[in-house]
């Protein structure tokens, strides 16, 4: 979801991102930090994201049992939350906290962009991943939840998958239109705003993050998915990149200098 679902140093969703990365803006000057304090920026970001939303979904359950008003502070934290972590560690890894945005800067740099190696990609992925597994067992912790218990939220349903396509593609739509805007100052606040108000306006409540998905199936809480759901999940966030690209490609099109 935060995304991401949900910003590299220059590159600066996740997070989305946010973003909610979560966020990220590809295509300007690559970072600079060394490999592992990117590496450890992701890894961090990424877990403290998923702490915030399977943490604050704990939280609202706690006090309220309207369920509108449980996903209103669900959502609220996580656009705070995502917003002030794209600022932390944009400068440093890009802020990405979502697999989906790596892969999507690694494949427009094979076009003549700037973005990371193979290497360099799975790196930002295994941290990614570990990242949101750790957020979810730290959340748990804080509420002193089990710390490790398989969701039984089935999110399997078709018109769900179908949100997490649309949460996808306007994330990465988002993102990569920033950066060939040259507006990726916007990209906090931005990409924070997209995925509070796609929590809303998907089926879904937009994971829109293959790592932040994986985290969330090892808690059993509000904003949990049951493991039986994840593959369909993470494979719908893939097709929604491959869609947001082919957006950007298609909105953002170079123009033809004038004869």
């Amino acid at each position: 979801m935060t995304a991401a679902e949900a910003v590299p140093p220059a590159r600066t969703a996740t997070a989305a991102s946010a973003p909610a990365s979560v966020g990220s803006a590809p295509g300007a000057a690559p970072p600079r930090s060394p490999l592992v304090a990117r590496a450890a920026a992701e890894l961090l970001g990424t877990a403290l994201l998923v702490a915030v939303v399977v943490g604050s979904g704990i939280q609202a359950t706690e006090l309220t049992r309207d369920v509108g008003l449980q996903l209103l502070a669900n959502s609220m934290a996580t656009v705070f939350g995502l917003g002030i972590l794209i600022l932390l560690f944009g400068p440093v890894s890009g802020a990405h906290f979502n697999p989906v945005v790596t892969l999507g800067e690694w494949w427009t740099a094979r076009r003549g962009g700037a973005g990371g190696t193979l290497r360099e990609v799975a790196v930002y992925l295994s941290a990614q991943i570990v990242g949101a597994v750790a957020g979810a067992i730290l959340a748990d912790a804080m509420f002193a939840e089990p710390l490790v218990k398989w969701s039984t939220h089935d999110r399997s349903s078709g018109h769900l998958l179908l949100g997490e396509v649309v949460a996808t593609a306007g994330l990465i739509l988002l993102i990569f239109g920033l950066a060939r805007t040259d507006r990726t100052r916007y990209a906090p606040a931005a990409v924070a705003s997209y995925i509070g108000a796609a929590y809303w306006f998907t089926s879904s409540t937009s994971f829109a993050n293959p790592a932040v998905t994986i985290g969330r199936a090892f808690t059993d809480t509000f904003a949990g998915i049951a493991p039986g759901s994840v593959l369909g999940f993470i494979g719908m966030q893939l097709i929604g990149a491959v869609v947001g690209l082919a957006l950007v490609a298609l909105v953002f099109m170079p123009g033809r200098a004038a004869e």
